[in-house]
């Protein structure tokens, strides 16, 4: 009778959670309005500038992240390929990038781009504002920089994104602080959510905490996993 009732409980919060991702609705209409017909140029100069954290530090990201030969990473808002290119040879020889983006601007130049350091390892893939379209179980890491505030339906993003990796598979979420009288005005109204709404918001999609690094100043990065 436990099991069954425990069996019960397991069934009802699920198709409960289900419920709501189908129910949700846009949590910021039309933030990535930018995006639907990018001038890509535009968009290198903006995000692979000297003065942007992400940028300047953008080596110790990468050593911090973790990733190792062989491993199939999944770089979600990859944007201009800034770290897609990065990850290309810390995987090498056996291990992929995804660059998932919901822009096919974005996508057909990182994939000149890779072809053009010989990144053979380099796949695109054309995501939804509600999913990343990859196929279960298939990646060992989800990259987000600096997207999850592009989040425009994050439960289903997270649900996908959570269906996509292998179990025991992580996450890092990197974005902007967003702390009155220290963040920027512009942060202050472009983003969305703090860092404790992200923590909640991830761990209610099924995600585990695992820890932050503390060598970024405007932003934060934060690791989970899938159990």
């Amino acid at each position: 009778m436990i099991r069954f009732a425990l069996l019960l409980a397991v069934a009802f919060l699920t198709s409960s959670a289900s419920l709501l991702m189908a129910q949700e609705s846009s949590v910021r209409p039309g933030i990535n309005r930018a995006y639907e017909n990018p001038q890509f140029d535009q968009w290198v100069h903006t995000f692979e500038r000297p003065g942007r954290e992400i940028y300047d530090r953008r080596q110790s990201i990468v050593n911090a992240t973790g990733l190792e030969p062989g491993m199939v990473v999944a770089d979600i808002g990859a944007g201009t390929g800034l770290f897609t290119l990065l990850f290309a040879p810390r995987v090498e020889p056996e291990g992929r990038v995804i660059a998932v983006d919901i822009s096919q601007v974005f996508i057909d130049n990182i994939m000149r781009r890779a072809r053009a350091v010989g990144a053979d390892n380099v796949q695109g893939v054309l995501g939804t504002a509600t999913d990343a379209s990859l196929p279960p179980a298939s990646i060992d890491l989800a990259f987000v920089c600096d997207t999850y505030h592009h989040f425009e339906y994050p439960q289903k993003m997270l649900a996908s994104l959570h269906r996509a990796l292998r179990p025991g598979g992580s996450m890092i979420v990197i974005d902007f602080r967003r702390i009155p009288g220290f963040s920027s005005p512009w942060v202050m109204q472009h983003v969305r959510a703090g860092k404790s709404t992200v923590v909640r918001e991830v761990e209610t999609a099924g995600f585990q905490m695992l820890g932050e690094e503390s060598f970024l100043l405007g932003n934060y990065f934060l690791r989970f996993k899938k159990p």
